[in-house]
């Protein structure tokens, strides 16, 4: 028994059932002649690429053969110059009393004939591009808008395999969005909570937690408010990094936090920090902040990192005597006054600013790292009594006089690495510069991103007398 291609209903043999199909009215479209194609041909999503809304003035007959042993198969033309078809009339009687048969199957139909449905087999749907220039043409029948996307909300099932006497929780990227579904009230000895890159929007953890919790980390997240944390006192690191915060708030009374970072959020001014007065390190960088303050009574802080703000002036921390790490990269800075009261200082970081000069720096003589570059400085005065210095980065400035450096860096006994890369001294001579650094600044190991060859001389000599010592033969 043969099945018509559109219905899979049974057909008598010898029996060419036609249907209507409307095409895109546009006077250059081509007849198209669709018939079943075997097995082997690719299939398609819709079986006329140049469907569009109907218009009955131009319907053409196409007639599907009933020998096809795939009834399901799409269709799609089957010749590139096919022969016109032959206007159907829905008068004209079948020999065979088809017009009967079809009236049953189709009922109701259009003066033309056609009852506004195309048939397809759901098989004919399958994962094949659809063009962009063609209408979806759907069987109200077959129609189903899918099963909704998959929400992968936090809840225990995340945490089923963890034993309750963890102490540490971490579920990063799992796009947890509710705290409260975690149940971590089960965790009695939790002492370090970590949620990062999840879409968390409000912090909600259980206060019973609050006698064991030392850490908390909810980095990268969609946290606008700083709450909930009354009971967690006891806490030593706060991490809301990458967040949507605007101020700082509600954190004062977390006296035991050594470590906290702010960066990546929303912050216009540094505010209610009073009283964390063991607070070791904050991290403030790409805020929104323009001025240093609120950072009076920090007296144990070791490193403030600013980088990435809007500040044009060093000031408000003439209290932070044991600071030994200051970043103020890429702000707006003109000159370094304001760190002379910063005697334990060791690292400074002022890259991309508008320094033009190195001056304030008299007071600072525990200096190891110094990264000036990316600053409109022609001239490196102003680096006396660094004695200490290990570390000098000066790229992409305006230094020119190898003669300078030769003055300013010379007797820094405990200098290692320089940086000078994309300075005038540089770009003018490139095949000299490297040999003449190393005849200003012979102690220095590394110039740049590469070690100079008197340090790659010595580290062989030391590995040969190495091997020597340990009766290896060379």
């Amino acid at each position: 028994m043969e099945y018509d291609t559109f219905t899979a209903k049974p057909i008598e043999p010898c029996v060419r059932k036609q249907y209507q199909v409307p095409l895109l009215s546009c006077p250059k479209s081509p007849s198209i002649d669709a018939s079943l194609l075997s097995s082997h041909v690719q299939l398609a999503y819709s079986p006329w690429p140049f469907l569009c809304p109907w218009d009955k003035r131009d319907l053409l007959s196409v007639s599907t053969p009933n020998h096809s042993p795939h009834p399901s198969r799409a269709l799609t033309m089957s010749d590139a110059n096919p022969a016109p078809h032959h206007e159907h009339d829905p008068t004209t009687a079948d020999v065979n009393g088809s017009k009967e048969q079809d009236q049953d199957d189709h009922k109701p139909r259009d003066s033309k004939g056609w009852d506004g449905k195309l048939r397809l087999d759901k098989m004919t749907l399958v994962d094949e591009p659809r063009d962009p220039h063609a209408q979806v043409v759907s069987d109200p029948e077959s129609e189903d808008e899918g099963p909704p996307p998959e929400q992968l909300a936090a809840d225990e099932d995340l945490l089923d395999d963890t034993p309750e006497d963890e102490d540490e929780i971490e579920l990063v990227h799992c796009k947890i969005s509710d705290m409260d579904s975690l149940r971590l009230e089960r965790f009695k000895q939790m002492k370090r909570l970590c949620l990062r890159q999840n879409r968390i929007e409000s912090i909600s953890i259980p206060a019973d937690a609050a006698d064991t919790l030392t850490e908390i980390d909810l980095y990268d997240n969609l946290i606008s408010h700083i709450k909930n944390l009354e009971p967690f006192t006891n806490l030593t690191s706060l991490d809301l990094s990458f967040n949507k915060i605007k101020h700082i708030k509600r954190i004062n009374h977390l006296t035991k936090l050594r470590d906290l970072y702010f960066v990546q959020n929303k912050i216009g001014k540094i505010e209610n920090l009073e009283g964390l007065t063991n607070l070791r390190q904050i991290e403030l960088g790409a805020n929104r902040v323009r001025e240093i303050e609120g950072l009076e009574t920090l007296t144990g802080l070791e490193e403030l990192w600013l980088g990435k703000n809007k500040i044009t002036e060093i000031k408000g921390l003439d209290t932070l005597s044991n600071l030994k790490i200051l970043s103020i990269q890429s702000n707006r800075l003109r000159s370094l006054s304001g760190l002379s009261h910063l005697t334990s200082l060791e690292e400074l970081h002022v890259s991309h600013n508008l320094l033009t000069s190195l001056s304030g720096l008299s007071s600072n003589a525990n200096l190891r790292v110094i990264d000036i570059s990316a600053n409109p400085i022609e001239h490196l005065a102003g680096l006396d009594g660094l004695n200490h210095l290990q570390e000098f980065w000066a790229s992409n400035c305006k230094l020119g006089d190898f003669r300078e450096i030769e003055r300013e860096l010379r007797d820094k006994e405990e200098l290692e690495t320089v940086y000078f890369e994309g300075n005038p001294l540089q770009r003018q001579q490139p095949a000299l510069y490297r040999n003449k650094i190393r005849l200003a600044l012979p102690r220095v190991v590394q110039i740049d991103a590469s070690k100079s060859h008197l340090s790659c001389f010595l580290e062989k000599e030391n590995h040969r007398i190495l091997l020597s010592l340990s009766g290896i033969p060379i």
